[in-house]
């Protein structure tokens, strides 16, 4: 396991170990970091040993293509994505440093912001293929933060909008929303094939008090449940654990007809 310390995370607003469908991600095994800006932030220092530019799914909101780079921190392969090379193969770079432009990419879903993926490998580990990065820790104490499931609609996408509860109490420290006593939920829930749960956790799991999965460690698997706000059936929840003051539960309900100011009732259901 690859621990990502607090030093690193600072450069970031938010993070998220779960919140993604695709493989890379599977048992936490990269975390994608949110710059308060567009500017892909390095999260390791190291030198680039290659970038690769890839064919992107095709989707509506996003650009056709990504990107890979590739950087050698002398223990470890950082596998880099969704950032448009600023940088090249034998460039040195810092924690902090810009790679690059973030881009719009195909590879998260359209109510997901702008964010760097992080992974690691071994140094004789295949740095290319999309599975077999390490599982990924962060160094840093997460609050939970209780919701009752209500909130006003603080801002409105076409796929999703964020609501102004749950309050972060604590700007500046890291807080999500809570599954339990000392647990914090992250990931897709229950949109994607599984969640996280932070710092681990072994039995049931819940949102706003409603049961929605149970924690094996780290690794959430969800129930066959469907969210509701205000009577009407959503997506999910797009979950990842914060220090910026903004903070909010986000539902994912893409062709929805919630307005700013609305106020919203979400409830767990069985499917």
């Amino acid at each position: 396991m690859v621990t990502v310390p607090a030093s690193t995370l600072a450069h970031y607003r938010r993070f998220s170990l779960y919140n993604s469908p695709y493989v890379a991600h599977d048992r936490g095994c990269a975390i994608d970091l949110y710059p308060e800006d567009n500017r892909g932030r390095s999260p390791v220092a190291g030198e680039v040993v290659d970038t690769r530019t890839v064919r992107g799914p095709d989707r509506p909101y996003a650009v056709t293509e990504d990107h890979l780079i590739l950087i050698d921190t002398g223990e470890y392969v950082a596998r880099v994505l969704h950032v448009e090379p600023a940088v090249s193969p034998g460039d040195r770079v810092e924690v902090g440093d810009s790679l690059g432009e973030m881009v719009r990419s195909g590879f998260f879903g359209q109510w997901v912001d702008n964010h760097v993926h992080l992974g690691f490998r071994n140094l004789d580990g295949n740095p290319y293929r999309a599975a077999g990065s390490l599982p990924v820790d962060v160094d840093v104490d997460v609050r939970p933060l209780g919701w009752d499931g209500t909130g006003v609609v603080r801002e409105a996408g076409e796929t999703y909008v964020v609501l102004d509860e749950p309050r972060h109490p604590n700007p500046g420290a890291w807080a999500g929303l809570a599954a339990g006593p000392g647990l914090v939920l992250d990931g897709g829930c229950p949109h994607y094939d599984g969640g996280g749960v932070l710092p681990g956790a072994d039995g049931p799991v819940s949102v706003a008090g409603s049961r929605v999965g149970v924690a094996d460690g780290r690794d959430v698997r969800w129930d066959d449940v469907t969210l509701r706000a205000n009577g009407a059936p959503i997506r999910g929840l797009s979950l990842f654990i914060a220090r910026d003051a903004a903070f909010g539960a986000k539902l994912v309900c893409p062709g929805h007809d919630f307005a700013v100011g609305e106020r919203i009732t979400v409830s767990v259901g069985r499917a």
